[in-house]
């Protein structure tokens, strides 16, 4: 059996999963070296976005694993109609996701990036001066929009570590953690100094911050995105930074999963940007890599995953397993 990794996972995942499958590494996240490699693959790991036609190429594949939460990674409607089990990771890699949320908050409110690179290049009086835009953290507000996993441990850190006031948002508001005011997301938007953006992906979060929602943030508020890129109108987003209607933003997501060259975002001196790695530690990856090896390692052998996506397939998976894999893992 031959599993396909999207993109590298930690070592101790990849030496459990060679202990029973030979594991290929796809060159590039690239759709078209996707659909190449994923033809001699019988599962696939990801944490990069498969094409829409991906099954089309990978007929071979009996089941997926994300390695992490997102469900829009994977068309889940072809895998479904497949007969093709989906697990994911929820939550492994919340509290690196949490600690970079923070991070982001200090760095902006404290121009960290424009001094730590400017001090390179420019005098140094003219860069000590810049310090004279920063803030102190304390008596700000934190706006959190999805206060799942990774919104709750950043609603803890701020409200117990820094004695911020903190708003959530969620669909059930009654179910926030204490350290969480629930807020309408008009209203956290108005009050919040940071909104920091950790919900997932649907239909109903698609463009919620779109041009109308951006100019309700204060004109010195950051916005913080580390859930799926998508969320955020990145034209809306990138007019409001040009025109300093908000004071900046943070972003490890983006609309399209790839900053090619030249995007407008690069030439903004008050977007601080990185790669999509805001759950990437060495902590979480051995965690992630452990936990996805394990699951795609349960489906080869015909055995439910702990973290069924698509469980309505199970029937149908078992009795395409049993015809088609009578080698299959035990």
């Amino acid at each position: 059996m031959r599993v396909l990794l999207i993109d590298p996972i930690d070592p101790s995942g990849v030496n459990l999963l060679r202990e029973k499958t030979e594991v290929l590494l796809c060159k590039e996240a690239s759709f078209d070296a996707i659909r190449r490699e994923a033809a001699g693959a019988d599962a696939v790991i990801t944490r990069s976005r498969l094409p829409d036609d991906f099954f089309d190429f990978a007929e071979r594949i009996v089941a997926v694993a994300i390695h992490g939460t997102g469900l829009d990674l994977v068309p889940m409607r072809a895998a479904t109609e497949r007969g093709i089990p989906v697990a994911n990771i929820p939550g492994v890699n919340a509290q690196s996701v949490a600690e970079y949320c923070v991070l982001a908050m200090l760095m902006l409110c404290r121009n960290a990036f424009e001094i730590a690179t400017k001090i390179r290049t420019r005098p140094w009086d003219e860069t000590r001066a810049l310090g004279a835009k920063a803030h102190e953290i304390a008596a700000m507000t934190a706006g959190i929009v999805g206060v799942g996993a990774i919104g709750a441990r950043v609603a803890k850190i701020c409200r117990n570590g820094f004695g911020m006031r903190v708003l959530g948002n969620q669909r059930r508001l009654d179910r926030l953690p204490p350290e969480a005011e629930p807020a309408d997301l008009d209203r956290l938007i108005a009050e919040s100094d940071f909104v920091v953006v950790t919900c997932p992906l649907t239909k109903e979060t698609h463009h919620l911050f779109n041009r109308k929602r951006l100019s309700m943030m204060k004109s010195s508020a950051w916005l913080i995105n580390v859930g799926r890129g998508a969320v955020v109108e990145e034209a809306a987003l990138i007019e409001a930074l040009r025109n300093k209607t908000i004071a900046g933003a943070m972003l490890d997501v983006f609309e399209h999963y790839r900053l090619e060259p030249g995007h407008p975002l690069l030439a903004l001196d008050n977007a601080v940007l990185t790669p999509h790695l805001s759950g990437t530690t060495q902590e979480s990856r051995k965690r992630m890599g452990i936990a996805v090896a394990e699951e795609i390692l349960r489906m080869l052998a015909g055995e439910r995953p702990r973290n069924f996506v698509n469980p309505e397939v199970w029937e149908k998976f078992r009795e395409k397993f049993r015809a088609q894999r009578p080698d299959a893992l035990s």
